[in-house]
């Protein structure tokens, strides 16, 4: 008896799913697979390709010109002093050295009155010299403050490219620095103008710091001043450094106040959904290829929103 042939069965496969079109059609040239990359890939990439440029020379340079200027407008200034010093009031050590003292403090606007002008030619200069002297107190103050805040973003910069998943805990640890590095600098300088009043213009420790809390606020009563040539000599280089010093430092109190509010507006923004208002107002609705993307929709309206604070935050939300 022959063998039964086997017997197959074909068991019918289900009919594909149709395909869902797409709500926007695909740009040109684009295939409707295309999927972009994630966004934290891209941005690796991008950092491991992009070289941070170094911070613009136009503040350093700002910089230079200020000290050059400064170094003719005191020598200006000791110049016409020293030709006429019989026309000024005060103790006399040596004629540079008074010249440059009362340049110092005619500029850093301190005003002790122990060198005064007499005469209305003078005078005269007094008004010059001063309304010059607010420039470069302006110029200097402002180029230092902001070659030194280049340096410092380019230097957040530079670690937010090689690891750019940055803690929250860092941005607080900064806002401390700057306070603790503002107070440290109001302190040094009270601390050695103190010193020096005490052992050079022979002053007791309370007249010392007095003395030197009213010069390096630019307050100056009047009633206390340096006398002695040494410590005129000091005067002349400390008072340029530490008025500007101690301007900065107050600054650095006052920014650090107005980034905690911004660090809670920032995790307000963070921390909330997005609405088609955002979207509406991010321009991504009504862009060319009528596509939106989940990472480009975080980026854009998130970065917008918050764009006076830092933007690796949002890294870290993505």
């Amino acid at each position: 008896m022959a063998a039964a042939e086997p017997v197959l069965i074909q068991i019918p496969m289900p009919p594909p799913p149709p395909s869902i079109p797409p709500l926007c059609p695909p740009p040109a040239g684009k295939s409707p697979a295309a999927k972009p990359p994630p966004a934290m890939a891209v941005m690796k990439e991008d950092s491991d390709r992009t070289q941070i440029s170094p911070p613009d020379s136009s503040s350093s340079q700002v910089v230079r010109q200020a000290a050059l200027l400064l170094l003719l407008y005191l020598s200006l200034g000791v110049v016409i002093y020293s030709f006429n010093r019989r026309h000024f009031s005060g103790v006399e050590t040596h004629p540079v050295v008074d010249a440059l003292y009362f340049c110092i403090v005619t500029m850093c606007t301190i005003g002790y009155g122990d060198i005064a002008p007499q005469t209305p030619a003078t005078k005269v200069f007094a008004c010059v010299f001063v309304l010059v002297g607010f420039g470069f107190i302006d110029i200097l103050l402002s180029g230092v403050v902001s070659h030194v805040l280049d340096l410092q973003e380019n230097m957040i910069l530079e670690k937010a490219r090689l690891n750019y998943i940055v803690d929250v805990a860092k941005g607080r640890m900064r806002i401390r620095l700057k306070v603790g590095l503002a107070l440290g600098v109001v302190v040094l300088c009270i601390g050695v103008g103190a010193l020096v009043l005490y052992l050079v213009e022979g002053l007791d420790w309370v007249d010392s710091i007095y003395l030197s809390v009213m010069s390096v606020t630019t307050v100056g009563y009047g009633d206390r001043a340096f006398k002695t040539l040494e410590g005129r000599l000091f005067a002349a280089v400390w008072l340029l450094f530490s008025t500007l010093a101690v301007a900065r430092a107050f600054l650095y109190l006052a920014e650090a106040r107005v980034d905690k509010r911004h660090r809670k507006v920032a995790n307000w923004v963070l921390h909330r959904d997005i609405t088609v208002d955002d979207l509406l107002a991010a321009g991504i609705i009504n862009n060319n290829n009528g596509f939106i993307r989940k990472w480009e929709i975080k980026c854009r309206s998130e970065i917008e929103e918050i764009s006076s604070y830092s933007k690796q935050q949002v890294i870290v939300k993505i």
